[in-house]
């Protein structure tokens, strides 16, 4: 054989081995379901008789406001026992939001009502938060205290504390965001329960105009969140909640605040991420959809041309954007160019930025980063209730630093993923590699309904 031909030899077998590693599709139905199970796995509260995760049980049954008001239910943040509104909001936003654009892909996954049940069971907890038209409870639980503790949420057996903002102490990103997911939400059940669609746009609409009229960083109402979810800005919470009230109601009103604010706050420039603190690409790509006006899809466009082609990338292609949940930063981009990509923006080039971004994620660089999926995925993620035996074995911390992995499977969470150099490791201990947030599998999950949604429609994004 010459050497020419040998060189040709060698170089389709790489290009092969790289469209078995790279061009392999993913199974999205089922990675829609076993993220709706991580959500599941996070459930406070009550549990309904049809519980799908067997380690999990009824929990945090004396979370009370401060006048006894009952804020039982919602979701643990992460790996803790804590609810934190603000990401709690953020992550139903972009749920619903996935919802809303790709229901074809829940309901092929035989997903539909689940991922419905995901939605209602942070609403119902947001309407009970919101106890009167300028009050919202955004904290139950303390970090502090919670880290004195490793274990189950089921051995909580005391009141804990809850914080709240209100006119005195207001705080115009959490009430924003939590008005957005609401009425995000309410257009999910626009057309499957009418009732229970206009109260969710009710308790929004109050919301938005306590966050409009009283100005303020809810970290400075609830002192705790600062060290954790930090909010910096209320401008891009309030025209992210305008803009979702318009889209749900279709009032004007609602459109010319948003539009209003845009301005106001000067949101027209170009953002380098997409997360629970900086949601003015979200309101870019946004108010693209809604008006089809050209500055908007513009600013859509620059952000997403520049996460794609710019934006740092780790040497298997990962969009690098923090080392802090590194997944949910690129994935929420993906989502987000997704949405541009449905509006005929660039749609191959986006379409298939999402697919390699979330691909890697499942495998396509090498590993899985979702638990339960794939041949090596992660089996220590820094989540307490599933480093824990079966009830009733005691639980502490002995079992947080046990060279194992954990007794119960997390299934569907996203952890936070590689370093810029795609090194990971698997280790319970190290939060900043295996942290399991709501947030991390929002903007995930809907990607992946959008991907799934693709294929429904019979686009290949693997030629």
């Amino acid at each position: 054989m010459n050497p020419m031909g040998a060189v040709w030899i060698v170089s389709i077998i790489l290009i092969q081995g790289c469209c078995m590693v790279f061009c392999a599709e993913h199974d999205y139905g089922k990675i829609l379901h076993l993220s709706l199970l991580f959500y599941e796995a996070q459930r406070s509260g009550k549990l309904p008789p049809d519980n799908r995760i067997p380690w999990r049980g009824d929990s945090a049954l004396l979370d009370t406001g401060l006048k006894g008001e009952d804020l039982t239910g919602g979701y643990y943040d992460a790996g803790d026992s804590v609810k934190f509104g603000f990401t709690m909001a953020s992550a139903t936003t972009l749920l619903a939001w996935g919802c809303i654009s790709y229901k074809d892909a829940y309901v092929d996954a035989g997903e539909w009502n689940r991922v419905l049940e995901a939605l209602r069971w942070a609403t119902d907890y947001f309407i009970k938060c919101h106890i009167s038209p300028n009050e919202l409870y955004g904290q139950v639980g303390e970090f502090s205290t919670n880290s004195e503790h490793w274990g189950r949420p089921e051995d909580i057996n005391s009141t804990r504390p809850a914080y709240k903002i209100d006119i005195e102490h207001p705080g115009s990103d959490l009430a924003g965001e939590t008005a957005a997911a609401l009425a995000a939400t309410a257009l999910v059940f626009k057309s499957e329960d009418k009732d229970y669609s206009e109260l969710l746009l009710s308790h929004a609409e109050q919301l938005y105009d306590f966050a409009n009229k009283h100005r303020g960083l809810y970290n400075d109402a609830i002192k705790g969140a600062t060290e954790f979810y930090e909010s910096t800005d209320y401008g891009d919470e309030l025209t992210w909640a305008a803009a979702w009230l318009f889209k749900v109601s279709s009032k004007r009103y609602y459109l010319d605040e948003a539009e209003h604010y845009y301005m106001q706050f000067r949101l027209k420039e170009r953002p380098n991420e997409f997360f629970y603190n900086k949601k003015v690409a979200g309101v870019q790509v946004l108010l693209a959809q809604l008006t089809k006006r050209q500055d908007y899809v513009e600013a859509g466009k620059a952000f997403c041309n520049f996460t794609v082609l710019n934006q740092q990338k780790t040497p298997k292609g990962l969009v690098y954007i923090d080392k802090i949940g590194t997944l949910c930063h690129a994935a929420n981009v993906a989502f987000l160019c997704l949405q541009l990509a449905d509006e005929g923006v660039n749609a191959d080039l986006y379409q298939r930025f999402a697919k390699q971004q979330i691909d890697y994620m499942l495998g396509s660089s090498g590993r899985s980063y979702v638990v339960g999926y794939g041949e090596k995925y992660p089996t220590r993620p820094h989540h307490a209730a599933s480093s824990c035996h079966m009830m009733p074995e005691p639980c502490t911390w002995t079992e947080f630093g046990l060279d194992r992995p954990n007794p119960q499977i997390l299934y569907g969470a996203l952890v936070s993923g590689p370093d810029e150099n795609d090194f990971y490791q698997d280790k319970r201990e190290d939060y900043v590699y295996n942290e399991v947030t709501l947030d991390y599998n929002a903007g995930f999950q809907s990607a992946v309904a959008g991907l799934r949604h693709l294929q429904l429609k019979g686009i290949s994004l693997l030629r």
